[in-house]
């Protein structure tokens, strides 16, 4: 299913969409070496709960998960990329963590997701990782207009991941988002520019380029959802949602303040 929103309903999704950006930027601020990634689950609950949101991922139980999925934020550390299931883990100084969260509100979804350095033990590497997907997702972002292909934005991911010297997997990447969290169409994070779905104003799509350092084989956890890389490397991950306006785009999960 392709969504194209209403005026009234891409109002309720900037709504949404900064709801996400501002539970994930207070995240990332309380986070620190010694939280327990089930603390992190547990503030994301009363986060949504006192906004009067609902979590898109607590009950969540597709097909390539062991769901439902029962917690409230992706928890992904270090060699986990995706999907990550929130246990009872203390993080370490120079932990790489990505956080990333899906609310429903007013009867639109949006979805982020950021990666960070835990504590202030230098990371290079993972400097690099980080930077590669952020660097990826604003040149995607850069191709959303009326009339571009979905195609141009995956070609504009996979140019600078495959440029930064990082294998592309194509399982798992963006989509449509809307009344419900995962829809058509899939972004895959390399691929062909000028090919698939024409972009249409009103769609909201969440971009994620996602990367691992040295291969683009991903392992499943035995808890059924965490997703790591094959060789034990490090990973990183970056999600905006942004809609396809008609003048260009609108990045819609950006948090209320970046201090």
């Amino acid at each position: 299913m392709i969504e194209i929103l209403s005026p009234s309903e891409l109002a309720r999704a900037r709504v949404t969409g900064r709801l996400v950006g501002d539970i994930l930027a207070e995240l990332r601020r309380r986070t620190r070496a010694g939280t327990n990634l089930l603390e992190i689950d547990a503030w994301t609950a009363q986060l949504i709960r006192e906004s009067g949101a609902q979590s898109c991922y607590v009950d969540y139980a597709p097909s390539f998960g062991r769901g439902p999925f029962g917690h409230y934020v992706c928890t992904s550390v270090d060699d986990a990329v995706l999907h990550g299931l929130p246990h009872d883990r203390v993080l370490a100084d120079g932990d790489l963590l990505t956080l990333d969260l899906a609310v429903l509100k007013d009867g639109v979804a949006a979805d982020a997701a950021i990666s960070f350095v835990v504590g202030e033990r230098p990371s290079p590497q993972a400097d690099v990782l980080i930077e590669a997907t952020r660097t990826a997702l604003a040149a995607a972002i850069a191709e959303v207009r009326p009339g571009a292909r979905i195609g141009d934005l995956s070609h504009a991911i996979g140019t600078v991941l495959t440029g930064a010297g990082f294998p592309v997997n194509t399982e798992f990447g963006g989509h449509g988002i809307g009344s419900t969290m995962h829809q058509d169409p899939h972004v895959p994070n390399t691929g062909p520019p000028g090919r698939g779905y024409t972009l249409r104003p009103g769609l909201l799509l969440a971009l994620e380029p996602w990367v691992m350092a040295d291969t683009d084989e991903l392992v499943t956890d035995a808890d059924g959802w965490t997703l790591r890389s094959a060789t034990g490397c490090l990973t990183a991950h970056t999600e905006h949602t942004v809609a396809v306006t008609e003048d260009g785009v609108e990045i819609l999960t950006l948090p209320t303040s970046t201090d």
